[in-house]
């Protein structure tokens, strides 16, 4: 039988509330809704940071972020009470990557769209990938219409939209494959800030906001300082309901382009042998830079410790073998795809590459459950969205989180308080007092970097 091929298409910045399938009344999703429904959607489905650099570390490492020692945005350094933690400013060429493990098998392997993995050399061709459309340094795309200044993606006509670029290049990858089994790593900028949909979609959402009654309403809500040196006089401003047109017209635009891509594997006669992921690297954007999109019923979003930074879409179709239709509430996290495709590709295990991860093909073909006690994360940094340093595990239903900046924990039954309302440490000590133990066992294991206080720091006015 032929060797599957893969489609991994990860998302910068899309939160879990950000789809039709998940709960979203606002944007306007089918295509990807059709997808959900063609196989299997994860309503419990972890990024490994709630910021973009570290997961995709992990993904293509297999490792957790503090693992690969690649643990905030690259080269994020903010201060608050706490330095930044140090880290590594790019993805190690010792890793073998998911991509270089595939190639050794005889997959040809593409990377198309945002990398943010380091400067040179650090880049995909030195990372196991035949052939990088779009992918170098830069976290975000400086215009999402051409041109693009974009040193490895080179400008089309005036006015071209990103994404239907990286697109059509994936289409052309796919159709001259020549019958080789290839692994396409589809990495959009979409929906990451700049804010820029196409003039007739943001026209389309500005109207049905109006209709809806939207317009009328404040989506915002003024917060607390920000904790971070360098926006200390700011305030985090959350966004309580979707309602930003130039949102919803990218997230619509990246739906259609999900089309194209569908109809493309179908017209080249390879769909029902092609496996497709789809997720997203950290939480929407909710509390800062616009605050374009709200992730209710979970808490927060990009950059914080809370669901709404790290609890992601994903779903996944594996033609033949995933059940159309069928959900799963198993968590799972970032490094947990690189075992997983080795799996599905019939390929040995790399147990000292993707020490982290665990395959979840047994959850795709149906099986019940994970043989793993616990996930874990660790973000020793402030970001730009108002979150503080800290680290958490979730293990069954309970989550902890302890924060930096103080070191108090926080404990949650993620079944019946998806919101992280309801604190229960000082209710539950020998829970609180086990996960934490677990917690703090595993940053030991892994030589976790923790941040060290700010001599130098001074509270905001009032403070």
């Amino acid at each position: 039988m032929a060797k599957p091929n893969f489609v991994f298409i990860l998302i910068d910045d899309l939160g879990w509330m950000d789809l039709g399938c998940y709960g979203s009344s606002f944007y306007e999703t089918p295509n990807l809704d059709r997808l959900a429904g063609e196989g299997m959607r994860f309503t419990d489905a972890y990024a490994a940071c709630p910021v973009c650099s570290p997961t995709r570390a992990s993904i293509l490492s297999g490792k957790y972020p503090a693992t690969v020692q690649v643990t905030n945005y690259i080269p994020g350094a903010a201060k608050g009470r706490l330095l930044s933690a140090p880290y590594l400013h790019y993805l190690p060429l010792e890793e073998k990557t998911l991509a270089a493990a595939l190639r050794d098998a005889g997959y040809a392997t593409w990377h198309v769209g945002k990398w943010h993995l380091g400067k040179r050399p650090y880049w995909p061709r030195h990372h196991g990938f035949d052939v990088n459309v779009g992918g170098w340094s830069a976290g975000a795309p400086r215009s999402y219409f051409s041109p693009y200044n974009n040193p490895m993606l080179p400008d089309g006509p005036d006015g071209e939209c990103l994404p239907d670029r990286l697109t059509d290049e994936a289409i052309k990858l796919i159709k001259g494959s020549g019958g080789k089994p290839f692994f396409l790593n589809l990495w959009y900028y979409l929906v990451h800030n700049p804010i820029q949909a196409k003039a007739e979609k943001l026209a389309k959402y500005q109207a049905k906001a109006t209709a809806l009654g939207l317009e009328a309403k404040d989506p915002f809500e003024e917060g607390e300082h920000f904790p971070c040196e360098h926006k200390k006089d700011k305030r985090v401003i959350r966004r309580l309901f979707q309602s930003d047109p130039g949102y919803a017209g990218m997230v619509e635009s990246l739906d259609d382009n999900i089309a194209r891509l569908l109809a493309a594997l179908e017209e080249a006669g390879v769909a029902d042998n092609t496996v497709i992921v789809f997720t997203s690297d950290n939480g929407g954007l909710a509390t800062s830079e616009g605050s374009p999109t709200c992730n209710a019923p979970l808490a927060e979003g990009k950059g914080w410790m809370y669901e709404g930074g790290t609890r992601e879409p994903l779903m996944v179709k594996w033609p033949g073998v995933t059940r159309p239709g069928s959900v799963c509430g198993v968590p799972v996290t970032s490094p947990d795809f690189y075992p997983t495709f080795l799996e599905i590709a019939g390929l040995e295990p790399l147990p000292r590459q993707h020490t982290d991860g665990v395959s979840i093909a047994g959850l795709l073909r149906g099986e019940a459950g994970l043989e793993r006690e616990a996930i874990f994360w660790h973000y020793p940094h402030y970001g730009n969205q108002g979150g503080t340093p800290g680290c958490s595990v979730r293990s069954g239903d309970f989550k902890l989180i302890e924060f930096f900046e103080d070191r108090h924990v926080e404990l949650y039954n993620l079944r019946e308080d998806i919101g992280e309302d309801r604190d229960l440490s000082a209710a539950e000590p020998d829970r609180t007092q086990r996960l934490r133990a677990m917690l703090h066992d595993w940053l030991e294991r892994v030589g976790a970097k923790i941040p060290q206080p700010n001599p130098d720091y001074v509270p905001p006015q009032g403070q």
